[in-house]
């Protein structure tokens, strides 16, 4: 079987691995790829939302299957392109993809249908939000509507802050069109968990859950990023809150996408806060979260070809979805001044891992043989263990080998969870 797979980080990089693992397996193809991912998959430099070309390529080259996984693509209708080209995919269509392409249509659903979210207003005027945030509650959530690398959501702590916030979205466009409309949302406080859950529309199977840590800096100091790290599963998600999640949130979300008329096929990512008054949503992803993927697949003892192709053909409930019993701890090694401004062009040195520890490349190019820094996040270090604290102290030894002068991490991947662990026993 002849893959491709839409993509270039490190989330794709860990979709990529798992999927060598089936014996079917011919040829991968990654587009665009990356240095990193050229030792697991063909690289072909066509971009990840330069659909007609990938639409191509994959007629050319005679594609059996494809897995289309960032967010651009799935909104902009990458899977709807392939479908028509007769390509099987793993995504969602742009139809459903729109969870994520546009958090006021999640937060309208999520209000339609009664899953339980933060309260929201929406606003397409700059003028009539910051007229709003004069007599909100402090602290407020501030969201673009659209897509922004993961980055589009403020929280304001003062009114002045908010207003900076609006300004900043609506009137700078510091996120683009996506911010055209935004969401004032209340502030929610609680652990957060990250599910992300396997689903064909009529069945869902969640996959083991996960912590990331989002700030730059250690404590949760610093500007928001992509992610820094994550570790699985999270101590908060115990099996009340499982259950819970899976009769208030999951199901419910799939079956208001079905009665919209938008059936989400796919990886759903399932963003969660633990307030005092239960598990509410805080955003939906159309896709594998990253870096959650990094921890995820390498606890999946289930083969993911056969799940992705379940998923396409509409008979998840035939194919196993099961886990380990272990734990992963992933460490993001960055380039200094991430997530603003910050080099590329130094040079990786990995040394060889074992089975139990393996690194995921996001940000690389290959030149004469040699890995060079090409991103804000650079690679992923996953080191999966027995035991939680094994996995984080594992992953930092790792990390700590990896030659990249203009490298940093958080120290602290993974200490809330092992201090949450700790009070338990």
């Amino acid at each position: 079987m002849k893959i491709i797979v839409v993509g270039g980080g490190g989330r794709e990089h860990a979709i990529i691995k798992k999927l060598k693992e089936n014996i079917n397996v011919e040829k991968i193809y990654a587009l665009p790829g990356n240095g990193g991912i050229a030792a697991d998959a063909e690289c072909v430099p066509i971009g990840a939302k330069d659909i007609d070309n990938i639409v191509d390529f994959a007629i050319n080259n005679k594609i059996d299957f494809a897995v289309v996984a960032p967010d651009d693509p799935l909104v902009l209708g990458a899977v709807d392109a392939l479908n028509a080209a007769g390509i099987k995919c793993f995504g969602p269509t742009a139809d459903a993809a729109i969870i994520e392409g546009s958090k006021v249509f999640s937060k309208n659903l999520m209000k339609k249908y009664g899953i339980p979210t933060a309260a929201y207003e929406v606003f397409d005027s700059a003028d009539k939000a910051l007229e709003y945030v004069e007599n909100a509650p402090m602290p407020a959530v501030i969201k673009a509507d659209g897509l922004a690398l993961g980055k589009g959501v403020i929280i304001a702590k003062t009114v002045d802050e908010a207003r900076g916030a609006v300004n900043s979205i609506m009137n700078d466009k510091i996120f683009g069109k996506s911010g055209n409309s935004i969401v004032i949302e209340e502030f929610l406080e609680g652990p957060e968990i990250s599910v992300l859950a396997f689903t064909d529309g009529k069945t869902i199977k969640p996959m083991i859950s996960s912590m990331d840590h989002k700030r730059a800096l250690d404590g949760d100091e610093g500007l928001n990023t992509g992610g820094m790290g994550t570790i699985a599963p999270n101590p908060y998600y115990t099996e009340k809150v499982a259950e819970e999640c899976m009769n208030k949130i999951f199901l419910p979300t799939v079956e208001a996408m079905n009665a919209e008329n938008r059936t989400f096929k796919g990886c759903l990512y399932f963003g969660l806060m633990l307030t005092a008054d239960g598990p509410k949503v805080i955003e939906y992803n159309c896709r594998f979260g990253d870096p959650e993927t990094q921890v995820v697949l390498p606890l999946l003892k289930s083969d993911l070809l056969d799940i992705m192709l379940a998923v396409a053909d509409s008979r998840l409930d035939e194919v196993p979805v099961e886990f380990s019993g272990e734990s992963a701890c992933c460490v993001i090694l960055a380039s200094k001044g991430y997530p603003v401004k910050y080099e590329s062009g130094f040079e990786l040195t990995l040394p060889r891992t074992d089975h139990k520890t393996e690194y995921f490349i996001a940000g690389a190019k290959l030149e004469d043989g040699k890995l060079y820094s090409a991103g804000g996040r650079v690679l992923g270090v996953t080191a999966v263990a027995p035991t939680l604290p094994e996995a984080v102290s594992r992953a930092y030894d790792a990390t700590d080998k990896v030659g990249f002068s203009n490298g940093f991490c958080r120290r602290d991947i993974g200490k809330r969870a092992l201090k949450v662990i700790e009070e338990a026993n």
